[in-house]
């Protein structure tokens, strides 16, 4: 006969809560916060009260002396001798109806669950406004076990209430005083538990809470740890779980978690902190040691896990502060990811983020230094699927790589050392090209190519407008920009191309809104025409270059164009990760003239006004003009750069600098001179360039504005403005807005 691992354990319900309270009997949540709806909670309480029994629990020794306090600041907890395995919701709600006390939902908010009670119709009832209005209902239950009100209290007090609206039999008392005696009775319910001893492993507590859990749900290894935080350093859950609550929330004025590419669950950051702490990323390993278990002996020491919990303390509080966590978020924006919609793997970024830990906080690599690289690695990471499948096995070997590193260059080159063993000439020229013939859109390497469009600054197709203004998710406006169809749905399916390959990646480019409506299923040997007419032979290079086209797709057969696209995808991505190699960074440079510039006509990079202080309507001065250039000039300055025409009408005719009425342009200069210093602040001047030029026998004033290197603001009736390019127009955006867009910009 095989040894038993369990024995059963009988208890009364009010000696369960009592362990619990006292410390005794552990009650972590292993299956995290409160999931249960209050419906099922007044089920329970129902269930109880009419006899029925309410299933096993699970009970586990923790291996402790039950005296050792925990590790943590502020009040300290005695570690509970035995803690609950299953039963946790079930124990949750019994426990908190019965103190009165909250418990943290799914959201991490907290609550207190209340139970309205009808001692006549013998009837529980979530507690609603129905039931506070109704006198035949206990509000809420609480009271009875609270201590607040004796049995006879109770009664008296409900039965006096209940009287001021109807009459009571002597029947009815009986019953009421029946029922509140059952319902206190309660207390006294009997369970019971299956004690799992504390020597056997943690994948035997798994597999037994599998066979007895109806609910056939399985634990994980970070549910283990998670419950030794909450049993012997419960501040350290707490802060997991808060630092996730806030993670949720866009914060205004207040520096918080939040950001736009991960709502991070607390068992994501507890693998941060424990590969941090340990620099192992298999969790099965550092349970038993975080138990203080001597892996030689087998035996438990209180001083052993008391210094691993110490470590992880230690690891925690670097992976949960602020500076560490937005510092990482540069790096995954200085790789040309912009949103949580272009995460593909949210292993990868946690796994990215305890690279960042130990090359920040171990190693000293200097921020520059260390967000090129990890920027490099998550790019990587993310193109090639590093830490899909075996995730752990992969981050152990890449955690077992740094073993020995002392130095940043050595951090440094041992990550670039891994990225080249991976990224190959066969990947980029073979590997890659077959990764993009598909039709899944959460594909890693559209993804990848997005983000090189984003690093190598590229304009949206047809567009002066680059693709990384209209991906941030701090400043895009609705139906702005779109995934087209470059050769149109509707054009190939009546040529009877099948939907799979219709939808291929290779088949999509991002394009304005009014553009992909205009364009709707015309042949691109159609349609291509008109849309690169404004543009330059130069700039439609660029454009196709960037945008992954060959000069002539659009008379190309849709097989042979997809295949051609994958390879220049492909092409696109590996320039965006050698851009990030390199450190060097691609600008734009306009070689067009004044006569060819406004021909083209305005964009998210050029703007005309036609006056700089007079309006042409009234001929007078009027301040609305004056606000309208500082306004282009903060939003070029605060964007990508740009260019202001004064004295050019919004269609590109040349209106002249005489409409405004200066002696000369010397006052016209000291004029806009004045304004900005007044309402931008003369530091902006460090990037900002202004001339007269000629055009069409006209002056024009030519403001060419640098991308600057701070936020500049306009003051406008005694209030700072914070302005942006968004295509060829200037918007302002709210405070929350340019809190999250200056931390992005400009950080």
């Amino acid at each position: 006969m095989s040894q038993t691992i369990f024995k059963r354990v009988e208890y009364g319900l009010s000696d369960l809560i009592k362990d619990i309270r006292l410390g005794k009997i552990g009650l972590p949540d292993i299956q995290r916060p409160f999931v249960w709806k209050n419906v099922k909670v007044r089920d329970l309480f129902d269930s109880m009260y009419r006899g029925y029994p309410i299933g096993y629990l699970l009970l586990w020794e923790s291996g402790t002396s039950g005296g050792h306090k925990s590790i943590g600041v502020g009040e300290k907890q005695v570690a509970p001798h035995l803690v609950i395995v299953d039963g946790q919701q079930r124990l949750t709600s019994v426990y908190a109806v019965f103190n009165g006390v909250e418990v943290v939902r799914e959201d991490f908010s907290q609550d207190r669950i209340r139970i309205a009670f009808s001692p006549l119709e013998q009837k529980f009832e979530v507690a609603s406004a129905a039931t506070r209005r109704d006198r035949a209902f206990i509000p809420d239950i609480s009271v009875v076990w609270s201590g607040k009100l004796g049995s006879i209290q109770l009664y008296n007090q409900y039965v006096g209430t209940l009287r001021e609206t109807r009459e009571l039999s002597e029947a009815d008392e009986k019953k009421i005083a029946d029922s509140l005696d059952r319902l206190r009775d309660l207390s006294s319910f009997p369970l019971t538990a299956l004690q799992l001893s504390a020597d056997i492993s943690e994948e035997d507590v798994a597999e037994v809470f599998v066979r007895v859990n109806s609910m056939g749900k399985s634990l994980k290894q970070a549910d283990f740890i998670l419950t030794l935080m909450s049993v012997f350093w419960d501040d350290g859950r707490a802060a997991l779980e808060s630092f996730c609550r806030q993670a949720r929330i866009p914060s205004v004025g207040a520096a918080s978690p939040f950001n736009h590419f991960i709502e991070p669950a607390p068992d994501q950051l507890l693998r941060a902190a424990v590969g941090l702490a340990f620099h192992r990323a298999r969790l099965g390993s550092i349970y038993s040691v975080l138990r203080g278990k001597n892996l030689e002996t087998g035996e438990f020491s209180d001083d052993h896990r008391e210094r691993q919990f110490q470590r992880l303390k230690s690891a925690q509080q670097r992976a949960l502060d602020l500076n560490n966590w937005h510092g990482f978020m540069q790096c995954v924006s200085q790789a040309g990811f912009r949103a949580k919609r272009m995460i593909n793997s949210e292993t990868a970024l946690i796994y990215s983020y305890i690279m960042y830990l130990i090359g920040r906080t171990e190693l000293n690599v200097a921020e520059h230094d260390l967000r090129a690289a990890i920027a490099k690695w998550f790019f990587m990471a993310s193109l090639t699927g590093r830490y899909t499948g075996s995730a752990e096995s992969a981050m152990e070997s890449d955690l077992a790589m740094l073993r020995g590193v002392e130095t940043s260059e050595e951090f440094c080159a041992k990550l670039a050392h891994a990225e080249s063993v991976v990224l190959t000439s066969d990947f980029w020229d073979v590997t890659l090209p077959s990764e993009l013939a598909t039709s899944a859109h959460r594909s890693p390497s559209l993804f990848a190519f997005e983000a090189a469009l984003v690093i190598l600054d590229a304009p949206v197709l047809f567009s002066n407008t680059r693709v990384g203004n209209w991906l941030d998710p701090a400043v895009k406006p609705p139906n702005s920009l779109e995934r087209h169809h470059i050769f149109p749905k509707g054009l190939l399916a009546k040529s009877g191309v099948s939907r799979n390959q219709i939808n291929q990646i290779a088949n999509y480019a991002y394009i304005e809104w009014r553009d992909n409506r205009s364009i709707s299923d015309q042949a691109p040997s159609a349609y291509v025409p008109a849309m690169t007419r404004p543009f330059t032979d130069d700039a439609v290079k660029r454009m196709y270059r960037l945008n992954a086209l060959a000069d002539g797709w659009e008379k190309m057969p849709y097989d042979g164009f997809l295949k051609e696209r994958r390879v220049r995808m492909a092409r696109v991505i590996r320039d965006g990760y050698r851009q990030l190699v390199s450190g060097a960074v691609v600008e734009e440079t306009v070689t067009l003239d004044v006569a060819e510039i406004l021909a083209v006509g305005e964009t998210d990079r050029v703007e005309f006004k036609a006056t700089l202080r007079t309006n042409l309507h009234t001929g007078s001065r009027d301040a609305r003009m004056e606000n309208a250039v500082l306004k282009t000039i903060a939003g070029f300055l605060n964007t990508h750069g740009g260019t202001l025409f004064i004295g050019v009408a919004d269609d590109g005719n040349p209106v002249g600098i005489d409409a405004d009425g200066f002696g000369n342009e010397d006052k016209m200069n000291l004029h806009l001179t004045n304004l900005v210093n007044g309402r931008i602040g003369p530091k902006a001047w460090a990037a900002i360039h202004a001339n007269f030029d000629d055009h069409d026998d006209t002056r024009v004033l030519v403001v060419r504005c640098e991308k600057a290197q701070w936020p500049a603001y306009v003051m406008d009736g005694g209030q700072q403005t914070f302005y942006i390019r968004t295509g060829a127009a200037t918007r302002a955006l709210s405070v929350a807005e340019s809190v999250e867009y200056i931390k992005r910009r400009f950080d």
